[in-house]
């Protein structure tokens, strides 16, 4: 059976090279006799396998030495309700608005707000009354209102079901925060450009999107943000005994952290994030290009200076042509365009495992599609 162009928000593509070489080690890993499922994880094996993934992705992103590398469980979504009790430190922390998972995120933290500290927003794009209707754009800096006493600043700097992408690495924003902390949901844009890590108290990304397997988690932490958590905090979630334990105080997700780190060695080879980041612009404006251009037969709601090279949600002017278009794409190869269902409409998520190709063949579909509907 052929591949198919896979457009899925997450879990995700991931890079051909990387199946196959996973396919090749998967029942005797390097001459060990045995899988990574199989092996322990205190084992020398092991440890060669997540120390090379630490210092693959550290210079892939130039991770300052300050900085702890954490390879955790649980997705993102714990750790929404995680970072406050880890970092707040019983103060209240600002939070930005700007759709689905930053407000998840707020939703998260007020639940443990009574032991980790107060939740504050301090700002929103969402449309009053109307949620689904508001985040088709980042905040522009009056609708800010920054404490300066902050424990830290919240951002998701890709919103995956919106397609609103921070564009400057939040240079702006981080000047805003000065002495507070920002911390950065990157889950679906990690990795596909360079970003200056030093801006940020604290970065972290489920892996399903943009590096490897569900189930792993990666955070990246200043060390002087470490040994904040409260004192009720399981061990199993505090990020200061994760990083004295190397990410190994219990059993780690192996397999996600080995297939991860092969994704990182695919980056590399590829050149690295600036040389991903050239082709993925290139396959955006491919895309936005032509949705622009159709007359209004596909329309993308986000202003065009927030716009996600990631994830590019779009509709179509007839939405009684929606499952037509979703069915048809699906027989010509192009899956798991359909967008999530609290927006609707269509979403193409263009990772770094989506090869340009894969692009081109959906704006032909796209194309067709609309000579032969319009």
């Amino acid at each position: 059976m052929a591949r198919v162009w896979n457009f899925s928000a997450g879990p995700s593509a991931l890079p051909l090279e990387v199946l196959e070489q996973a396919r090749d080690e998967l029942t005797d890993w390097h001459g060990s006799g045995m899988s990574v499922m199989e092996m322990s994880h205190r084992g020398k094996d092991f440890g060669t396998i997540i120390d090379a993934a630490e210092a693959d992705l550290r210079d892939l992103l130039d991770v300052p030495t300050n900085y702890k590398v954490l390879f955790l469980q649980g997705g993102a979504t714990q750790l929404f309700s995680q970072i406050p009790l880890n970092l707040a430190d019983s103060r209240s922390a600002d939070y930005l608005v700007t759709g689905s998972w930053s407000k998840k995120a707020v939703e998260e933290a007020q639940r443990v707000a009574p032991i980790a500290g107060a939740v504050r927003v301090a700002g929103s794009t969402a449309a009053k009354g109307a949620v689904a209707d508001g985040f088709t754009r980042f905040l522009r800096d009056e609708e800010i209102s920054l404490d300066p006493q902050a424990a830290f600043l919240h951002v998701c700097t890709n919103e995956t079901i919106y397609g609103v992408e921070v564009q400057d690495d939040c240079a702006h924003l981080a000047a805003r925060a000065g002495a507070v902390p920002l911390v950065a949901d990157m889950s679906s844009h990690i990795l596909s450009r360079p970003v200056d890590v030093s801006r940020y108290g604290m970065i972290y990304a489920g892996a399903q999107k943009n590096i490897g397997p569900s189930g792993l988690v990666i955070a990246i932490v200043r060390e002087d943000l470490l040994g904040r958590a409260v004192k009720t905090m399981p061990s199993t979630m505090d990020f200061a005994i994760a990083a004295e334990n190397g990410s190994m105080l219990n059993t780690p997700p192996t397999f996600g952290i080995y297939v991860s780190g092969l994704v990182f060695q695919w980056l590399k080879r590829q050149g690295g994030v600036a040389a991903m980041e050239q082709i993925n612009r290139r396959k955006a404006e491919l895309l936005y290009g032509y949705i622009d251009g159709s007359n209004g037969f596909y329309r993308n709601p986000v202003d065009v200076p927030d716009r996600s090279r990631m994830n590019v949600p779009f509709t179509l002017q007839n939405s009684a042509l929606d499952d037509v278009f979703l069915k048809e794409a699906q027989a010509a190869g192009l899956h798991a365009l359909k967008g999530h269902k609290s927006v609707g409409g269509m979403r193409a998520s263009i990772y770094n495992a989506m090869p340009l190709e894969g692009v081109q063949a959906l704006v032909e579909f796209m194309q067709d599609f609309a000579r032969r509907n319009g």
